[in-house]
């Protein structure tokens, strides 16, 4: 796909609205740029490994628009998404006198996705932000809807902002220098919106992992592009979580859970979120909301998708009761009581409580 060839998602949230592009040869074209708001300085936040690859490309695209475009290399990685290199950040606006109109670009993942829209929402109160994720996770979920934050030790995303991005930039040709095990992280997400929100896109999957594996850029377009339209229709509903966005956390709590008690990195989000939702299916058939058919279906697609899905053991005296302390920190949780994000029948998601010692059973089960 040529830059003119591109297709556009639209989410409409008034005017905090923006527009997602997808296609090929996008994010280091001028053009791509052009409708963002003026100002005479542009930050690249990006990381030790993306930005050599990617980095002058990009702020070569952007000089047409700039006087001024900086770059920042973070240290790579979930255990760095912490207060000490977010302030990174900060440094370079502030030792560079960037004003107000200032424009930061996230060129990366979700990691530098999500720290760059926090600093984005924070730096002077608010300052304009634009995504070009290079990854497959963070352009088909954490690059849209405008979640920004950092994690906490005691808990996976606890400290952020709901900040909208200008525009996102989904240039697929930037997956072709994905390890296999990023892309298999990036499918856990594209696989969610099918159980919660369409079967139809879940068959469709089904059919074409093999093709998704392997980067086909025809399968990857279709994917990134309906996964963007789902959680688009459902971030217009509800921005800021306050009920239906919280069926997009599908496999989350199970998943936080996972990266929060082996430490940040140890596994990849995706990863986490597709031994959750694993967790999370077979929650929901214990509780009569799904048959054991359906389990199984999701779990052959997950583990077609080269993700896991028997949990890690957190502790080894009170493996359950360590996933339960842990999913109490979870965002989603009231009260101290859990909410899980469950398969109410294939297409369907409802959140809801569940007895802890249902909770137990599964995850004794699931769990090696």
């Amino acid at each position: 796909m040529s830059t003119q060839a591109h297709q556009t998602v639209h989410i409409s949230l008034e005017d905090r609205s923006y527009s997602i592009l997808v296609g090929d040869a996008l994010f280091d074209s001028a053009a791509t740029y052009a409708g963002l708001p003026k100002g005479s300085t542009a930050l690249v936040v990006s990381n030790t490994t993306v930005a050599p690859m990617y980095a002058q490309r990009l702020q070569a695209a952007l000089r047409g628009h700039y006087r001024a475009v900086l770059s920042l290399e973070l240290p790579d990685g979930e255990s760095f998404k912490h207060w000490q290199t977010l302030n990174l950040i900060f440094d370079a606006l502030l030792a560079n006198h960037c004003d107000r109109k200032t424009v930061l670009f996230a060129l990366g993942g979700g990691v530098v996705g999500d720290m760059t829209g926090f600093a984005a929402a924070s730096y002077m109160r608010g300052v304009p932000f634009v995504q070009v994720p290079t990854t497959l996770l963070a352009q088909v979920d954490s690059s849209v809807g405008g979640k920004t934050g950092i994690n906490h030790p005691l808990g996976k995303n606890m400290v952020g902002a709901f900040y909208q991005p200008q525009l996102v930039v989904c240039d697929l040709g930037v997956l072709k220098s994905l390890p296999a095990r990023e892309v298999s992280a990036g499918l856990a997400e594209v696989i969610k919106y099918g159980p919660i929100a369409d079967m139809e896109f879940l068959s469709w999957i089904e059919s074409n992992i093999q093709r998704l594996v392997a980067l086909d850029t025809d399968a990857l377009a279709h994917a990134v592009k309906r996964s963007c339209e789902l959680k688009a229709w459902v971030v217009g509903q509800d921005e800021r979580e306050s009920g239906l966005r919280a069926i997009l956390n599908f496999g989350h709590t199970f998943g936080h859970a996972i990266e929060a008690g082996l430490g940040y990195g140890e596994w990849l989000h995706g990863e986490a979120v597709g031994c959750g939702m694993v967790m999370a299916a077979e929650l929901s058939r214990r509780l009569g909301l799904v048959d054991e058919a359906f389990v199984n279906r999701l779990k052959r697609l997950i583990v077609a998708a080269g993700l896991p899905v028997k949990g890690p053991t957190l502790d080894a005296g009170d493996n359950p009761g360590r996933y339960l302390e842990l999913m109490r920190l979870d965002k989603k949780s009231d009260a101290g009581e859990i909410r899980f994000v469950l398969i109410d029948g294939p297409g369907r998601a409802v959140v809801r409580a569940a007895p802890d010692a249902v909770v137990r059973e599964v995850i004794d089960a699931c769990c090696s």
